[in-house]
């Protein structure tokens, strides 16, 4: 899978006193360096690949570009100075359109964006929560419980890297009225995933993302609810937990947040008026809710876990595993 994967040696060891060594395959994980117009912005740790569309993403969940019409070109460029400098692929230079604004120097990043924080390096946490031109509250998208369910497992089927390595993060794009997938990206950290998928809406010139379901492979942050509302994506779906900022953003959103996604049952923590179902049971569960309802008839945590990376394990599979009335803690 090119720059994707490598290979590494490894010693297996097992409790039964087997030990082999071998090659193993692993996620890459190199920094790539974000300039616009020659400036650097930020630094972040990514796996390579559909590097225009993670710089894209990155730039629309800073509040830098809103569209296709703000962003004209990006190239990959040599390394500091770029003075002839060997291209290494890990700098990519974005040109924005004519009269769209240079982002200025409290925009940078004040160090390193690791795979596992997409907002490390805001030089404030007043920086943190970036204002959204596209109000996700409004959008009137309605999607089906039953379609929902099926998420994760159609994100897991096209997860070609986590097969590999079980290291890489997976988000996709859904369209919520006819349950069509759009665009499934995988990276080391889950925002460079979910900054690729709306790289490829800037580029495809799709945004906003209306009418959308954002699923994801992990756990939903903060940071993922915002990136979502800075796209205008209305639904976010994790297989995994939500942090208390992520649902709070959501509220104030306007976004349906959605999380323990898995087998049959999933948490439905703002929004649960968007959701609807085929069946007369489940639609019986699903009375109208009053806007920002944060409660669902049809929350369950029951054996639930975080896979970090994988979608989820099979539907029958964790439903059979489920345990009826155990709390997530």
């Amino acid at each position: 899978m090119g720059r994707i994967t490598t290979r590494r040696p490894v010693l297996r060891l097992t409790l039964e006193g087997e030990a082999r060594r071998r090659a193993d395959t692993v996620a890459v994980e190199e920094p790539l360096e974000i300039r616009v117009v020659g400036t650097p912005l930020a630094v972040t740790m990514r796996t390579p690949g559909h590097d225009v569309e993670l710089a894209a993403g990155f730039l629309v969940s800073e509040g830098i570009i809103a569209s296709h019409d703000a962003f004209r070109s990006a190239i990959h460029c040599g390394g500091p100075g770029t003075g002839g400098a060997e291209n290494t692929y890990n700098v990519l230079d974005v040109a924005l359109a004519p009269g769209v604004p240079v982002p200025g120097p409290e925009s940078a990043r004040a160090f390193f964006t690791t795979s596992s924080c997409g907002v490390c390096g805001k030089a404030s946490i007043d920086a943190v929560e970036t204002v959204s031109q596209h109000d996700v509250a409004a959008d009137p998208v309605t999607v089906l419980a039953e379609d929902l369910a099926e998420y994760p497992d159609r994100l897991r089927a096209h997860q070609e890297g986590f097969e590999k390595t079980g290291g890489l993060h997976a988000a996709a794009l859904f369209d919520a009225a006819t349950g069509d997938l759009l665009v499934v990206r995988e990276d080391v950290g889950r925002h460079n995933a979910v900054d690729k998928v709306v790289g490829w809406a800037v580029l495809n010139e799709r945004l906003p993302l209306n009418g959308t379901v954002l699923q994801v492979s992990g756990r939903a942050s903060f940071e993922l609810v915002q990136k979502a509302t800075m796209a205008g994506i209305p639904v976010l779906a994790a297989v995994s937990a939500p942090s208390s900022l992520a649902v709070d953003l959501a509220e104030r959103a306007g976004l349906t947040l959605i999380g323990f996604l898995r087998g049959r049952s999933m948490n439905v923590y703002s929004r649960a008026d968007r959701l609807r179902a085929r069946g007369a049971e489940l639609a019986r569960a699903l009375p109208a809710q009053p806007r920002g309802d944060t409660a669902s008839p049809v929350a369950d945590r029951s054996g639930s876990t975080d896979d970090e990376g994988g979608a989820a394990r099979t539907a029958d599979a964790a439903f059979a595993e489920a345990r009826p009335g155990q709390e997530r803690a």
